[in-house]
């Protein structure tokens, strides 16, 4: 059995976590790992961390960075990267070990929290535009073969589409595995911001990439 490594980014998710991590805890006993990577939170998140973790780390803070730290401490056969606001379905290890038997790397489908009925065309959308371009998005729960991770050199130093970047990587060495079970996601920004002003945000911030504007603009931008 392929050992999994989950690895967790945080930052002020004191709201989050232990409901993200407490339906973890059964594949502890069955000898996976979960690794929290703080970027230097200074609510509760560290408290509320520390009993539900194999190891919780200090990193620089940045997704891609806390990432990587997370990884380099992990000891498993497999990575999966989950973000901190973010359930997976009850049997995501067995179809993370199933399809990895053809690929050697993938993410779930999605789902948002929340209740607006637009917000079900919106992950339909995601999960749609994911599925044709073989990218996904860190919400998506990307999982990768230890091997291939440290062969590509893990996420790239950039504080905003990592996920983009390493999914273009990813690709020169396999296709993703898309994997239908879907993982609940919290939709906070979209409510707060507005759904169609985040469409249209995410959709700016990909078009700008594509033509080469670096992360370091389009962070300022997400922000």
């Amino acid at each position: 059995m392929e050992i999994v490594s989950i690895i967790v980014p945080t930052f002020n998710e004191a709201d989050n976590i232990v409901a993200t991590l407490q339906p973890l805890q059964s594949l502890r006993q069955q000898g996976h790992e979960i690794i929290v990577a703080d970027g230097g939170s200074d609510d509760a998140t560290i408290e509320l961390t520390s009993p539900l973790v194999d190891h919780l780390i200090n990193a620089p803070k940045g997704r891609a960075r806390q990432m990587n730290c997370g990884a380099q401490q992990a000891s498993g056969d497999v990575f999966l990267f989950l973000h901190a606001d973010s359930q997976l379905p009850g049997n995501a290890i067995e179809l993370i070990q199933r399809d990895l038997q053809t690929r050697q790397w993938g993410r779930f489908d999605v789902r948002l929290s929340g209740k607006q009925p637009f917000l079900r065309v919106v992950e339909s959308m995601m999960n749609w535009r994911s599925r044709l371009s073989g990218i996904a998005t860190g919400d998506q729960a990307i999982f990768v073969k230890r091997t291939l991770f440290e062969n590509i050199g893990g996420y790239a130093d950039i504080p905003l589409m990592e996920d983009v970047d390493i999914s273009k990587r990813l690709k020169h060495h396999s296709q993703p595995a898309c994997i239908k079970a879907r993982l609940t996601t919290s939709s906070r920004r979209w409510e707060k911001f507005g759904i169609f002003k985040t469409i249209m945000l995410m959709w700016r911030l990909r078009l700008a990439y594509f033509f080469g504007t670096k992360p370091e603009q389009l962070a300022r931008l997400y922000r």
